[in-house]
């Protein structure tokens, strides 16, 4: 499977998730992952236009530790890019404590074909993946696990509306409950401008794992708006 120069070209670093480069075209999301109440690592996602595409970058490393020993090990990056709210081609590594897994996609030929340790695999129609930060996800009926490389069902449902705190400051925003076949993802988004602000998922042993926001560069006007109103 050939991949692009700007696939490349995003792998390199022109807008990883730590870049300092300014661009005003570029979005930001920074989240401190839980592991029910503990505090175990980072999730950090970047996107921005590059020409009529989005690019996205994102890492995530995290670490559990019981009796001050590491007990879980998790580090994950990707690579997607996006055109016309589907799938182009897609590089991601993940290591999942030793397991060492590599999920490559591309379109060719009106379809996306995908590589994992899964096998080849032939997608039709438009691809998304679990791409959070895409609120046209929720339409999706399936979506591409970057980790594994498992084209997944998910059945999406709007459930209700939160507060939530995002850097200190509370935002409404709705909550969808996405169904898969290993338990109930809940996203929430920004009701003034459908902003993903938090994640709470399933994890082994009946545990959750739960993203806080420290940092969204699309709500930072938002945020001084209810700064100014609380104070």
């Amino acid at each position: 499977m050939k991949l692009s120069t700007l696939l490349v070209t995003a792998l390199v670093g022109l807008v990883s998730a730590g870049s300092s480069v300014a661009n005003d075209d570029r979005r930001t999301w920074a989240f401190d992952v839980y592991l029910d109440d503990k505090a175990i690592g980072y999730h950090n996602f970047a996107v921005a236009e590059e020409g009529t595409r989005t690019v996205l970058e994102t890492e995530a490393e995290f670490d559990v530790k019981f009796l001050f020993v590491t007990a879980f090990r998790y580090k994950h990056s990707n690579t997607e890019i996006w055109s016309d709210g589907c799938l182009d081609e897609l590089y991601a590594t993940t290591d999942n404590n030793g397991e060492l897994l590599t999920v490559t996609g591309a379109e060719e030929s009106k379809a996306f074909e995908v590589s994992s340790k899964r096998g080849e695999q032939t997608l039709d129609g438009c691809v998304r993946s679990f791409a959070y930060w895409n609120p046209a996800i929720l339409e999706a009926d399936r979506l591409l696990n970057s980790q594994t490389g498992e084209y997944e069902d998910v059945d999406v449902q709007l459930e209700g509306e939160d507060l939530i705190n995002v850097a200190g400051q509370e935002v409404s925003a709705n909550r969808y409950r996405v169904s898969v076949s290993r338990g109930d993802i809940f996203l929430w988004y920004t009701k003034s401008d459908n902003t993903w602000v938090a994640l709470d998922a399933p994890a082994k042993g009946k545990r959750r794992i739960r993203y806080q926001a420290t940092d969204i560069s699309n709500l930072k006007t938002e945020l001084t708006t209810l700064a100014g109103v609380r104070s």
